[in-house]
């Protein structure tokens, strides 16, 4: 409905251009419907207060249910009814608005297309078009809204050829990842607890996550209330977050525009949970002199003193810096889930800024799980993409420990697909998730094979004996859930130097300095192992290396300890070759029939 507004831009606004139209007034159509029920309260307190001298403004916002009013006598339909002054109405009504909610528009830089359409003779047309909508709160709750806002960033980011994945996350994976945030946390989901938490994104695009885990924790507890924070760099889509929680009555001085890694905007604040989904795989050279300089002065009290990722991907910044939003274990602590592609797992030898990361997370004991997502889910990439989940109040039952869950093959095909976005998860691939993380418990997923091909599925929990294959069929089971050590992922790489030898075969020796009388190495046949952490490196070197290398040697002060999550070692199934009689039966068959074919067409 609201994009048929296009039709009226087309020819004097280029399609990259309709989302700086649509969008604020599609903003505008909702704060206005939204304060269309209380406003006759309203301005009457504002009269009655005014005429005492007395700042109306606590007692309007009180009237109207929310932290934003409109003070003037205008109703969006009100400045239609006079064309003749209408740019001047319009600003004249933005500007009754409370400073937060000017603000939203100043950020869209209302007035200049305000301007441009009255210079095309558009304005009148296209205000006339969004007063028909019905955007009120009865008509459309918060949770279609912010859709509505997703789905006009997702079409204009596709007209504009930009990356619409930049501004905001699948639903399904938002509300796995508050599923999973929010799974031990007993107390807070207990209806009648009044509970105050507080929760932040520090890459809040338009807010999906922040509204999406306060409806997750209102219908399960509606007494709790969840104050949310969040920063975001877009200035539009910062402008349409602050909407949002304008219209939840949040405060939207919590709501902060700039760049988090470079200037973090809410630095002293610490939370209760976190969620984000950082840009994958973006350099960071645009705010290197900024996260070089804290972490050069500021170590480990600052937000990245375990070590800096390759500039070619700062997602792991954003990892650090949750890490440092942490409430202190003491006052309760804190829990965050975070999307990120595979690189983190993996990437960086021992002592690269990765490893260093990775150690620092695992040796702090704060990963509590790692989630495998189907490929195909989100709008920008169809990249393999993972949910970590970070805590330092970790029950008994999961310290020194991490989960890893598979969860790659729960998905359903959508109907379109919507950009790169192929697949989504179902409710009850979401449920099956968040059971398996609240277990802590290795499981197995059996897949079922029927004599005719048809295939069905199971969840074997640990201890549980697998179903048994149907008659002429055959189960296959798969690890599905993982239950590691934290020192599982770490390893010493060491340095294994061989001799420098002359042409007659005799070990060179050093002539001075320290290395005098000592084995000279000879770096062509230098190498390097790792080895397990929780193995011996001598043992290890006695056994695999020096049967091999008799006149080898480790040079200790080159021992580096990296980490490291190989995810997908720890799930693959091994599946043997079909035997080689029954391949040799299958060709022969489909030769016969390809000789019939061709003997059929030399007739």
């Amino acid at each position: 409905m609201i994009w048929q507004v296009a039709d009226l831009l087309r020819g004097d606004f280029k399609p990259a251009e309709y989302g700086r139209v649509i969008l604020p007034f599609t903003v505008l159509r909702r704060l206005d419907a939204v304060l269309a029920p209380t406003r006759d309260k309203v301005l009457k307190e504002k009269e009655k207060w005014e005429s005492k001298g007395i700042d109306p403004m606590p007692f309007m916002e009180k009237a109207a249910g929310l932290r934003f009013v409109n003070t003037s006598d205008f109703t969006l339909k009100g400045v239609l009814g006079d064309p003749d002054n209408l740019t001047e109405n319009l600003s004249a009504y933005i500007n009754a608005f409370s400073p937060a909610a000017r603000d939203i528009f100043d950020h869209f830089r209302f007035t200049e297309q305000t301007d441009r359409l009255a210079k095309a003779n558009l304005l009148y047309l296209v205000l006339e078009k969004f007063i028909s909508f019905d955007l009120s709160d009865k008509a459309v709750d918060n949770h279609q809204m912010g859709q509505v806002f997703e789905e006009l960033i997702r079409k204009f980011s596709e007209a504009s050829n930009e990356t619409a994945g930049e501004h905001f996350t699948p639903r399904e994976v938002i509300k796995l990842m508050v599923n999973l945030i929010f799974a031990e946390d007993d107390g807070l989901l207990t209806p009648g607890n009044a509970a105050v938490r507080t929760i932040y994104d520090p890459t809040a695009g338009t807010g999906g996550m922040l509204s999406v885990a306060e409806e997750f924790l209102l219908d399960h507890n509606p007494d709790a209330r969840l104050t949310m924070f969040g920063q975001e760099l877009n200035p539009e889509s910062y402008a349409i977050c602050k909407a949002d929680m304008l219209i939840r009555n949040q405060d939207v001085s919590n709501i902060r525009l700039g760049n988090t890694l470079s200037d973090d905007e809410l630095a002293d604040y610490k939370f209760d949970y976190m969620l984000s989904n950082p840009p994958f795989g973006v350099e960071w050279k645009k705010v290197e002199k900024a996260v070089r300089a804290e972490h050069e002065k500021l170590g480990y009290n600052g937000r990245f003193g375990p070590g800096l990722p390759r500039i070619s991907d700062g997602s792991m910044l954003f990892l650090l810096h949750l890490v440092h939003k942490m409430r202190p274990t003491k006052d309760g602590g804190s829990r965050f889930g975070i999307v990120l592609n595979g690189s983190p797992l993996f990437t960086g030898a021992a002592g690269s800024g990765e490893s260093e990361i990775r150690r620092f997370v695992l040796e702090e004991d704060l990963v509590e799980a790692i989630i495998a997502l189907p490929t195909d889910m989100f709008f920008n990439t169809g990249i393999a993409t993972y949910v970590w989940v970070l805590t330092n109040r970790k029950p008994k039952n999961r310290k020194g420990k991490v989960q890893l869950i598979d969860a790659s093959s729960f998905w359903q095909k959508m109907r379109k697909s919507l950009g790169s976005k192929r697949k989504e998860m179902g409710e009850d691939d979401i449920t099956l998730v968040t059971r398996l993380f609240r277990d802590a418990q290795e499981a197995q997923l059996a897949t079922i094979t029927g004599a005719d091909g048809t295939q069905t599925r199971a969840v074997v929990m640990q201890g549980e004996a697998p179903p048994e294959a149907p008659e002429s069929g055959k189960v296959r089971l798969a690890p599905l859930s993982r239950i590691f050590n934290n020192k599982d992922f770490g390893y010493q790489t060491i340095t294994v130097e061989r001799p420098q030898r002359d042409e007659d075969g005799n070990i060179v020796l050093g002539q001075r300095g320290k290395m005098k009388g000592k084995k000279m190495p000879d770096t062509s046949l230098r190498d390097t192992e790792n080895v397990p952490l929780n193995e011996d490196i001598h043992a290890y070197f006695k056994r695999e290396v020096l049967p091999h290398a008799p006149d080898a040697w480790i040079d200790e002060d080159k021992t580096k300890i990296g980490y490291e999550i190989p995810f997908n070692r720890y799930f693959y199934v091994f599946e043997p070759p079909r035997p080689l009689a029954e391949i040799d039966a299958e060709l022969k068959k489909v030769t016969a029939k390809i000789m019939a074919m061709l003997g059929e067409l030399s007739v």
